[in-house]
């Protein structure tokens, strides 16, 4: 029995790579941008549709208008898992489509119900790059540069997207002056700028080598996938499709693909209890604005993608995943305590080194990196089962979002801050413990991470130059 995708999987970081990230990673930056400029605008949003913090449904309102998004993302993620099995190359492109066509009908919403609803279809956008961009980017990598690729193009991408939304919100409001009635609703379609750029693109891309050979059982075309890619020439023999089913893996690795699921379902709500609501409710302690308090979030953000880049593929997805969390739930609780004797009133600078070392810094050197790229639903199933366990990770992690967008609030402001921050840092620590216990390390050739490499059967590979 061979290893078909070996050639792959040594072939050297090339062009065809490099490609492949900006044209899946696109999907992430517009992510970003968009979940990223709703909580920058979101105060702005409130008071254009009149609500203020005397409405009795203030905190439901504010939390539908940033978790609507979310809630979408989860359906689409479940509707783009079970497509994703017909073909990767199929239905990629339609997702940013739906991202671009709704936040360009975002300047149309002339009440908060219409904007809930049509930031409900750009979620669905959302939840469906989420399976299909890492699961995509992960099955045309080579093994030894696929942490890196997967890290940087979903993770760190993620960010950059975020940069972007605080910069336009900078030139349209203060350099600009453009009036808030205008602004949210620029700041909010200009999103539909990185999402549109990319169709084409994704159109072209080709089809995945792992489902060319694994579902669709295409030997020729695999063969000429390899030549293009890693070019060599091979001849495969055997039956290279695989016979299993759903419920065949899962019963096998069940426990693997729930922790997976935890994991991510815990991460968003601590993630994005700050995504959504830092630029507002905490960036306000410290008397920043909430575009300031983006830029600055993102130094620790930026610092900690590097040291990802650097060690993912060496040291492995495990150990910065299981310090990321530590140290997330670790500096939260920090946070909390100088903040209750005043030090970040008194001295923000304390504040913000703090909170971005811990909810910055430590996220995106592992969890940011790891789990909310989508990395272990794609590393943890075989070829066969990978949109349909992908789909579950991400709706898991998009109703953790979505819990917190409705339960950080309510937590912050009627139970008070330090419960907020109790409860967000017991959930990071918790993940470090599912993370050490349940999930093993995944980095390597793909095949023999997933156990689909004892899958195979009998077969051989005869190839040269």
């Amino acid at each position: 029995m061979a290893d078909i995708f070996e050639d792959l999987d040594k072939q050297k970081f090339g062009w065809f790579h490099a490609r492949s990230i900006l044209t899946t990673g696109m999907g992430a930056f517009t992510d970003g941008y968009d979940l990223s400029s709703v909580g920058i605008v979101l105060a702005i949003i409130l008071s254009a549709y009149g609500i203020t913090k005397s409405n009795p449904n203030y905190v439901v309102f504010t939390s539908l208008i940033a978790g609507s998004a979310l809630i979408g993302a989860a359906v689409g993620a479940i509707i783009f898992g079970e497509l994703a099995k017909r073909g990767r190359k199929k239905f990629y492109g339609v997702d940013v489509l739906i991202l671009g066509v709704a936040a360009i009908m975002q300047i149309f919403a002339i009440n908060v119900y219409l904007l809930i609803a049509i930031r409900l279809i750009l979620g669905i956008g959302v939840g469906a790059d989420y399976v299909m961009s890492p699961m995509i980017m992960g099955e045309h990598s080579n093994a030894k540069d696929r942490g890196k690729t997967i890290g940087f193009g979903f993770g760190m991408m993620w960010g950059f997207g975020a940069i972007l939304a605080a910069f336009t919100y900078m030139i349209f409001g203060p350099v600009l002056g453009v009036s808030d009635a205008i602004l949210w609703r620029v700041v909010l379609a200009m999103g539909a700028v990185p999402a549109l750029a990319v169709v084409y693109l994704r159109r072209k891309m080709p089809e995945t080598p792992r489902f060319i050979a694994r579902i669709a059982g295409d030997k020729k075309s695999f063969e000429d996938e390899v030549k293009y890619v890693a070019h060599r020439s091979v001849r495969i023999q055997g039956d290279i499709q695989d016979k299993h089913n759903f419920k065949y893996y899962f019963h096998k690795y069940k426990r693997e693909y729930i922790s997976a699921m935890v994991l991510w379902f815990f991460y968003d709500q601590v993630a994005y209890a700050g995504i959504l609501f830092g630029p507002t409710l905490i960036a306000s302690k410290m008397g920043l604005s909430p575009d300031a308090w983006t830029y600055l979030m993102e130094v620790f953000t930026i610092a900690g993608g590097i040291v990802m880049l650097a060690l993912i593929d060496r040291k492995g997805r495990k150990l910065l995943q299981i310090v990321g969390f530590l140290g997330m739930g670790v500096f939260l609780l920090i946070f909390d305590g100088i903040s209750k004797v005043g030090i970040v009133a008194a001295l923000p600078i304390a504040g913000m080194m703090v909170y971005g070392i811990g909810m910055q810094f430590f996220n995106q050197a592992g969890p940011g990196s790891i789990t909310a790229s989508g990395m272990y639903g794609v590393e943890l199933a075989p070829t066969k089962i990978r949109s349909q366990i992908q789909s579950y990770t991400v709706a898991a992690g998009r109703s953790g979002a979505a819990l917190s967008s409705f339960v950080f609030p309510a937590l912050f402001l009627v139970l008070g801050e330090s419960f907020a921050f109790y409860y967000l840092a017991g959930l990071a620590i918790a993940a470090s413990v599912v993370t050490l216990i349940f999930i093993p390390e995944t980095k390597g050739s793909l095949e023999k991470a997933t156990g689909e490499i004892g899958e195979m059967g009998d077969i051989t590979v005869a190839g040269g130059k």
